[in-house]
């Protein structure tokens, strides 16, 4: 009787070793990334056919997300652009890092809105659908600003 009160007793002991060891396997699991939108707006267009985009995309999680896709209902197409020395060039994704950020400002990282549907008016809204690689997409409403805007924010 006495060894079988041992022998339970060990096989608790190891399963609590087991439960141990499987919590700690999925704390890893919330590696992830945590993203948010701020200071997004867009100048009135001047064009009727093109508009531009800009935000900031900040990740506060541990892990790295890509954007890899941006749509709004009152464009055909939403193209996202980098640049370099003056040299714009469309990409197809941007990579946030973890604790990092993405900034789309003017003269750098920015966002066509192509084929416009309407004409966005100051004052207005523009719904804008971020895509990303890991996390689920985020919505954000973009307010329309004078064309001659120069945010104090830097972007």
């Amino acid at each position: 009787m006495r060894r079988s009160a041992v022998l339970t007793a060990g096989a608790l002991a190891g399963a609590v070793a087991l439960t141990g060891c499987s919590g700690s396997g999925a704390e890893s699991g919330t590696d992830k990334a945590e993203l948010a939108v701020s200071s997004s707006y867009m100048p009135q267009p001047v064009s009727t056919d093109m508009a531009a985009g800009f935000l900031t995309i900040t990740n506060e999680g541990a892990a790295e997300d890509t954007l890899t896709s941006v749509t709004s209902d009152v464009a055909g197409q939403v193209t996202m652009h980098s640049t370099v020395g003056g040299a714009m060039a469309e990409k197809s994704s941007f990579s946030i890092p973890a604790h990092g950020r993405l900034v789309f400002r003017s003269g750098g990282n920015h966002l066509m809105f192509e084929e416009l549907k309407r004409a966005p008016k100051q004052g207005q809204t523009v719904a804008v659908k971020l895509t990303f690689a890991t996390s689920g997409p985020l919505t954000v409403e973009m307010p329309v600003k004078s064309a001659t805007y120069n945010p104090t924010t830097g972007h």
